[in-house]
Parts: C-alpha cells; structure tokens; sequence
C-alpha cells in the first residue's frame, strides 16, 4: 500500500507541476499592464494604438519587438536587456524593423527584402520607408490609399529626391483594389455562415479559401512596392470573389439553402 501511495503521491505532483508548467506557459505579458498602471514610464498614445491593434488583441506583447521580461512587475528585471532604438543593437532601431516584423510577418518581409527601399535602409538611409511608415508603431493601422498617395509621394512627386510620378498613383490604385476585393469575401463570409446546408456550405468555404489566396499574394508582393505581380494576382482574386457572390446570390437549390 506505501508502495501505491507513494506512486500516487509522485504521478500528482508530476501532474500538478505540468498543469503549472502550461499555466505559466499562458500567463499574458504584464508589460502593458505595467505602463498603463505608470502613466509617466511610456506614451499612453502608444500603449492605446497597441491596445486597440490586431497585436493587443492576440495578447502579443511589448517584448515580442523591445525585448525584456514579460513575467514580472519588478521593473528591474523587467527591462533587462532592453536597448534604446537609437542603439543599432535594438530590434526596434528604424534599419532593424523589417527583420524584427518578419519575425512573425515573414511573406511581406520577403518581398519587402527584393526592394529598393530595403536595399536603401540597409545602406544607413532612414527616410526611407519601414515597416511604421504604413501600419504604425504598432501595426495598428494601415494607411488609407489617399495617405498612402501622400506619403510615396514625399519621395517620389515632381522635384523630389526620386520623381516618378506613376507610383504614388499606382499605389493608391492598387490599395484601393485591396480594401474592395477583401470587403467583397468578408461580405462572402459572412454570406456563407448563413448557410444551412452542410455540404454547400463547405463547398463555399473553399471557394472562399481560393478567393483569399490570391489576395494574401497580392498584399506580400505590394510589399516589393512593383506592382505588376501585384495586379495580376488582385485579378484572379477579384474574379473569384465574383464568382463566388454569384453562387451565393443565385444558390442552386430553389430552396436557398
């Protein structure tokens, strides 16, 4: 009987320390929590644009780009090993961005290292456009196609460091097309969970699925800032959107299931 207790008695502590091994796996980053309880140890805009972006919400945390420790409210410990972004060592100095976003961003990190623009930051150049300049300190937004046209148009109008006046029109062009084919397959999916027939709907589901892929080619390779691969990929996606919306307006079954 020792002999099966003391098993027991080991299997229960493995199993307690396992479930507190998986706890501390999950604990979220305390390092926002810390600076909205400090108002003066950050930019409050910052820790609001943070909060409110795609970032905040998956509980991605200040670390993830500025490095520290996320598990202690001690403030010693919890700014070891962070670097000023003025140092050339830091993940968040401007040269240093692309490479720290494409930790987890890594097909619009590849197209962004094929251009000019990448080839002109690793050169030391900090005018030129970085991963902020579009989606914010944060990756809390992403400029408008009007912005966007006034912010490539900086470098690139007439008499600038680098005319070309086509770009800045292209691009906005082409962010426009973006924002119209993803708010026609969000409107399919929404359309598409409406479905009640099982088998249909998951016959949509995958149109939609072929719809998206297209679309999540052209967004990375808009990152190479030429946009020939870009609009041809929006083509086929903007087609199959279409066609998409066709089936769901014009279901097969009389019914409308």
């Amino acid at each position: 009987m020792k002999a099966i207790a003391s098993v027991f008695a080991v299997t229960l502590l493995a199993t307690l320390m396992a479930a507190g091994s998986s706890q501390a796996q999950v604990i979220p980053s305390r390092c926002a929590d810390c600076h909205f309880a400090h108002r003066r140890s950050a930019s409050q805009w910052h820790l609001s644009e943070w909060d409110h972006s795609a970032h905040g919400r998956a509980n991605v945390g200040c670390e993830k780009c500025h490095g520290g420790d996320p598990t202690t409210f001690e403030s010693f410990l919890a700014h070891q090993g962070i670097l000023s972004p003025r140092n050339p060592a830091s993940p968040v100095n401007r040269i240093n961005l692309p490479r720290t976003c494409g930790a987890c961003h890594p097909g619009p990190f590849a197209a962004f290292q094929k251009s000019r623009h990448y080839d002109l930051l690793r050169e030391g150049n900090l005018d030129t456009p970085t991963c902020v300049t579009c989606h914010g300190e944060v990756g809390a937004y992403l400029l408008s196609p009007k912005s966007l046209y006034s912010e490539c148009a900086n470098c690139h109008a007439e008499g600038k460091v680098a005319p070309r006046g086509d770009l800045p029109a292209e691009g906005k062009i082409m962010l426009t097309s973006v924002r119209d084919v993803r708010a026609a397959l969000d409107q399919a999916k929404t359309l598409i969970k409406q479905v009640k027939d099982k088998a249909r709907r998951e016959s949509l589901e995958l149109e939609l699925q072929d719809a998206q892929a297209p679309l999540l080619e052209a967004v990375n390779s808009s990152h190479t800032f030429v946009f020939d691969a870009m609009q041809e990929r929006l083509q086929i996606a903007r087609r199959r959107a279409d066609m998409l919306m066709e089936r769901l307006a014009n279901p097969q079954d009389p019914a409308g299931r």
